[in-house]
């Protein structure tokens, strides 16, 4: 397309780094990309692809946007809140309004398995925004199965992580993790710094941009960690976490986290308002110093005893057992109980 307006100059700046330059921004151009979550590393890894000239962003999540996402979620503004407009859909907007030559898919779903085979047809790359290592396993094990190399990004408090999965290749987050973790910190308990958030979207989209502009030699090829307010910075070398038996990149893969045995389930109770969360798998929840954990965030009631933990915050009533079972009281809905669950248990 040309253009007499100056819009031909749009990437002049990115083209003129020479490392990347005019092959590198075509081959972006012609990439297609999947963000799963559209929380705060999610818009940011968004809003920087799109800024780059990506050629297709798909952009998937569950939530809607609150005030609390405000501090450090880039794309939304006051009236999204007000409105409780979903995620993917303001973020589509506002995305659009940035780059109107970057193709943006957006879906209001809860991804699980059957979600994402369906969104990775034709994707280049796969880039985690999401807030629980279920869905990432999920992720993990489909880009295994599919050869799509995918970043894996976190952050919580001050403290940021990310690492680059190349299928056949590199260690994979089962290789590295192993089992989901449960009760560990999050956002909604530990708080976040948003500069976390900018270092972990930096690092994980100058990733992305060597991938997809071919320049895989000058992939980090190792986990980064960092806490920006300890002034610490770590790059570990993990090419020997590699497992030759894992379940998801070893030599007879069976993908165990696409099977629903294996994953986070949620079901509806019949004749209740309520939601049952069940983990992949039991896990042995320290129940006093969970509750106690929820009581120092003073945004809700905690009751608890020998067997149980009674949470209320807003219109919803977290009920959470030893075995990290748990039921959601006040909604019928699957993807906003899962969503509650996951603010307070990652």
């Amino acid at each position: 397309m040309i253009h007499t307006d100056g819009r031909e100059d749009r990437y002049s700046r990115q083209v003129r780094f020479a490392p990347f330059g005019a092959e590198g921004q075509e081959r972006l151009a012609q990439s297609s990309v999947l963000v799963v979550g559209a929380g705060a590393l999610g818009t940011g890894i968004a809003e920087t692809l799109v800024r780059c000239g990506v050629g297709k962003i798909i952009l998937a999540d569950r939530d809607y946007v609150e005030w609390s996402n405000l501090q450090r979620q880039q794309l939304y503004t006051e009236v999204d809140a007000i409105e409780r407009m979903p995620k993917a859909a303001a973020a589509q907007r506002k995305l659009q309004q940035i780059n109107s030559e970057v193709v943006i898919e957006a879906y209001v779903i809860d991804v699980r398995a059957e979600e994402l085979e369906g969104l990775v047809s034709g994707v280049d790359l796969i880039m985690d925004g999401t807030d629980n290592f279920d869905t990432r396993l999920i992720i993990n094990d489909m880009a295994q199965k599919h050869g799509i190399p995918w970043i894996y990004g976190a952050c919580v408090g001050s403290y940021g992580i990310t690492y680059t999965i190349l299928p056949g290749e590199t260690p994979c987050l089962h290789c590295l993790l192993g089992t989901v973790p449960l009760g560990g910190d999050t956002c909604d308990t530990a708080g976040i710094l948003p500069q976390a958030v900018q270092l972990v979207t930096a690092n994980a989209t100058a990733e992305a941009l060597k991938l997809l502009g071919k320049r895989k030699e000058q992939l980090r090829n190792k986990l980064l960690t960092f806490d920006v307010w300890r002034n610490e910075y770590h790059e570990i070398g993990v090419k020997a976490a590699k497992k030759k038996n894992c379940p998801s990149c070893g030599s007879h893969p069976i993908y165990p986290y696409l099977m629903a045995a294996n994953t986070e389930r949620g079901d509806v109770l019949c004749g209740r308002d309520t939601v049952q969360i069940r983990p992949a798998r039991p896990q042995k929840l320290n129940l006093q110093e969970t509750a106690d954990r929820l009581s120092r965030l003073g945004s809700g009631s905690v009751d608890s005893n020998a067997y149980l933990i009674s949470f209320i915050e807003g219109p919803y009533r977290l009920v959470i057992f030893a075995d990290g079972r748990a039921l959601i009281h006040g909604t019928k809905d699957i993807a906003a109980a899962r969503s509650f669950y996951h603010r307070y248990f990652g």
